[in-house]
């Protein structure tokens, strides 16, 4: 134990049933405002990154570029600005969570562009190769029109018995907000959200009629660069990258 202990819940006092929620998934927002002549830039960039490209692996899947090798956006002179903002909200948002920044280390691991046609999509998935993510979007009027982000619970934990949840006929009502399959979040041009990396998420299809642009970034956590192996951050977080050394074959050659 740490010595730390969490406050006793006050429950409310009355003869009516009161239902609070508890351990709820921490969605971070900011609203940035994106200067006309850079945002334009930046859309004519991506635009230019994609290329001759549709979608992937097909035309009613969104392009995004960490499957075509353009995941590193943060080091493009147009987009490094925006980074930068999302950099320092991210800490933000660590400090929100309560981590104590001292002893951490927060590291872009990646950052690329999703261009989504009208009648496009993003399936449902997580990236367990980071540890937070966030998104910025380009453009959007709030309407949703250009597909919504859509993000699942990680487990029902309200649906008493497994599977009732997902619908197909079953007993619970549609639309009942204790067992909601997912929250949707409509994209607006500035809007910056994070959430855990492992969160289940995904785009529904852009039925507007104009491209919906966003921008994607991934998230590492280490211990911060010069930490002792006694700290208590080293018992729980990865080394400083500083601290890593490739593994090299007898031949010389390093493991990739």
């Amino acid at each position: 134990m740490d010595g730390t202990s969490a406050q006793p819940l006050t429950l409310p006092l009355g003869p009516g049933l009161a239902i609070q929620p508890l351990f709820p998934l921490a969605l971070g927002s900011a609203q940035l405002r994106l200067d006309p002549l850079d945002l334009a830039v930046m859309l004519q960039d991506a635009v230019a990154l994609r290329g001759k490209a549709e979608g992937n692996p097909d035309v009613v899947c969104a392009w995004t570029g960490d499957l075509h090798g353009v995941d590193q956006l943060h080091r493009h002179p147009s987009f490094s600005g925006l980074s930068r903002q999302v950099e320092l909200l991210a800490l933000d948002y660590l400090a929100s969570l309560g981590f104590a920044l001292e002893r951490v280390g927060l590291h872009l691991q990646r950052c690329w562009p999703v261009i989504s046609e009208p009648g496009q999509g993003v399936g449902r998935h997580h990236h367990p190769n980071a540890h937070l993510s966030a998104v910025v979007y380009l453009n959007g009027d709030g309407s949703g029109a250009s597909g919504c982000l859509r993000l699942y619970p990680p487990r029902q934990v309200n649906e008493l018995v497994g599977g009732l949840a997902v619908g197909h006929g079953g007993p619970i009502q549609a639309g009942a907000p204790w067992n909601a399959p997912w929250a949707e979040l409509a994209p607006r041009a500035g809007l910056v959200v994070f959430f855990p990396a492992a969160t289940d998420h995904g785009v529904e299809e852009n039925l507007g009629d104009d491209r919906r642009f966003s921008i994607s970034f991934d998230f590492v956590l280490t211990a911060p660069a010069g930490t002792a192996d006694s700290s208590p951050s080293a018992e729980y977080l990865a080394p400083h990258p500083s601290r890593w050394r490739p593994v090299v074959r007898e031949d010389g050659g390093v493991v990739v």
